[in-house]
């Protein structure tokens, strides 16, 4: 059967009509959200991605026969008059409570299966995510997963007008470029043309971006595609979505200002509330030693507590042992209403343990003496300094790690902020912002055996610490800076380095050698001699502020068509195996992975 031309199309939709369109003639299509039958005459709920309106069918009508068979989901166009409600089925929760239409014409435009998901708003049970990933389709019916779709097409639009205001041009980078591996993996797109060689999805538009900014194109943006070949979480995704921007002649403080304005819009054309500016700003250092987070969450205290001095003269091995191999003691002080059982110290001992802490001490201060595994080791003044030192009153517990002072500040961090979630001191409604600033240019890789770049190596260092580029590597402060709401990292930038030599010598430091360098980054090599000015930008993660501004739990919930934590498709089947013929005229063979 051929498809039918003769329907009719709606005048309105489903949340459009109120009183003022009383005694209208007017025609609905959308999706059946409920059927009722109230003595023979047909009530039927009719939804689309802008409300529901009533539709009634009096008992007896022409079109009792046809509403007979409708169901859940069906696709009908209605038409027929506009009519108030009684007022007592007046439904002050939706926007067309005040109003039903009366039918005088149906149409199924297409039948329905029985839905694998509820899709109604009175939906009695919450599929799983396999379930809904695989009827995406459908689980993009329901209201309240649309609203987080609706929401991220608002955030978008902001977004631009808030860009196009400030002159910045919205400029497309490319998909198809080069492999240059230098953080996560690539994807890798084999070349028809070229045999043996790749294509690779590009993990970001870094270096085109920059090289706008050499074209003279100084104020560029583009919410853009990436695409990561990582292991996944609930905040990551191997494509995701980023809002990237890059400014010509800019200094830090000039970026961040602009993204203060631009978060601040957002979050008030979004939830109506006003973001206090400038958003305040914390070193790596601090925010480490704090909280043991270089994206530190600010809704809550617990904050680290170093005891290091406090606890040097004990006669306790553990900590005697750290302390004298150039380790770190600190802790976390748990105020009095906030107690831990012994087995929930226990538990909290094994979540130090898998970031690297060996174990955890503790102690309580009891009025009659410490109470704990290190009590014992506490005499009357050694007691009365650690007190001192953390602030503890009685009933108050206090929790330590000693070890390296990395080991010890991420696995504080992780007990801090399990900590706050189990005492409920994470308040969901707070927006913390904060930037993160002055971070590390290198990182030891113990794997490679070298420096490695902290955040990328087209970052550039401080002005002040270039002599140190050669000789003291790690101690080389960057011009990077993060900004983060409510300890999720919201997205992260730097000033270029926009000088060959000093690219040079970056490349130099983690040990990429000239020849490497000119054939991963010649083309980047050869722009900067050629009149790059000073630039800089920052690449925001549109997924994640969507996620947060919404307040779902995972990315996934805010992505139209996400992939699993596996990096699958469960809707389309993808990743697949693909046919002989096409293998062949890549020049490709599969062969088994190796276990």
């Amino acid at each position: 059967m051929g498809e039918d031309s003769s329907w009719k199309q709606r005048t309105h939709t489903c949340g459009a009509l109120s009183r003022e369109n009383v005694d209208q003639t007017v025609v609905l299509n959308g999706w059946v959200e409920s059927v009722r039958d109230h003595g023979g005459i047909h009530f039927i709920d009719l939804r689309d991605r802008y409300g529901v309106t009533q539709v009634v069918f009096p008992q007896g009508g022409e079109y009792a026969d046809i509403v007979n068979d409708i169901r859940s989901e069906f696709v009908l166009s209605v038409e027929g008059k506009v009519r108030p409600r009684p007022e007592e089925m007046i439904n002050p929760k939706i926007t067309t409570g005040e109003i039903e239409v009366e039918a005088q014409d149906c149409e199924v435009l297409n039948p329905s299966k029985t839905p694998p998901i509820e899709i109604a708003e009175s939906a009695t049970y919450e599929a799983n995510e396999e379930v809904r990933l695989r009827y995406r389709f459908l689980d993009l019916r329901r209201k309240k997963v649309q609203e987080k779709i609706l929401l991220r097409h608002k955030i978008t639009r902001v977004i631009r007008e808030f860009m196009e205001g400030e002159e910045f041009l919205d400029l497309e980078t490319p998909i198809l470029t080069r492999s240059t591996p230098e953080g996560a993996r690539d994807f890798l797109v084999p070349s028809r043309y070229q045999g043996g060689h790749f294509y690779a999805l590009p993990q970001s538009p870094q270096l085109f971006k920059q090289l706008f900014m050499i074209a003279g194109f100084d104020r560029y943006y583009q919410i853009v595609r990436c695409f990561r070949d990582e292991d996944l979480r609930a905040d990551r995704q191997p494509e995701f979505t980023q809002l990237d921007i890059e400014l010509a002649f800019v200094k830090e403080d000039d970026i961040m200002e602009l993204v203060d304005r631009l978060v601040a819009r957002v979050v008030r054309e979004v939830h109506d509330r006003e973001v206090q500016l400038p958003i305040s700003r914390m070193s790596y250092a601090e925010a480490m030693r704090r909280f043991g987070s270089d994206a530190p969450d600010l809704r809550f205290g617990l904050e680290i507590v170093d005891v290091t001095d406090a606890v040097s003269g004990l006669d306790f091995k553990v900590f005697q042992n750290v302390i004298e191999s150039g380790g770190t003691v600190r802790g976390i002080l748990l105020a009095a209403e906030n107690t831990l059982t012994r087995k929930e110290i226990e538990e909290r001992q094994e979540l130090v343990q898998q970031f690297g802490a060996k174990g955890l001490a503790w102690v309580k201060f009891d009025a009659n003496g410490p109470v704990g595994p290190l009590g014992r080791f506490l005499d009357e003044n050694a007691e009365r300094g650690l007190r001192e030192t953390v602030g503890a009153s009685d009933g108050d517990i206090l929790l330590m790690v000693a070890d390296k002072e990395p080991v010890v500040l991420t696995a504080l961090g992780q007990l801090r902020t399990s900590l706050g979630r189990h005492f409920g001191l994470i308040d969901d409604k707070a927006m913390e912002f904060v930037w993160v600033v002055d971070f590390p240019l290198f990182d030891w890789s113990e794997e490679d055996k070298r420096w490695v770049a902290c955040h990328h190596p087209f970052t550039s260092p401080r002005e002040e610490d270039l002599p140190k580029l050669e000789s003291e590597p790690g101690t080389v402060l960057s011009r990077a800076y993060d900004i983060v709401l409510n300890g999720i990292e919201l997205g992260g930038g730097s000033i270029r380095i926009h000088r060959e030599d000093v690219q040079q010598q970056v490349f130099k430091a983690i040990h990429l050698s000239d020849e490497e360098a000119r054939h991963k980054f010649g083309f980047l090599l050869d722009a900067l001699s050629y009149g790059a000015p000073p630039h800089g930008g920052i690449a925001l993660g549109l997924d994640r502020f969507v996620m947060l501004m919404s307040g779902a739990d995972s990315i996934r919930d805010v992505i139209p068509y996400p992939k699993t934590a596996s990096g699958s498709c469960i809707m389309t089947n993808a990743p697949s195996t693909v046919a002989g013929d096409q293998l062949q005229e890549l020049g490709l063979v599969i062969r088994k992975p190796q276990e």
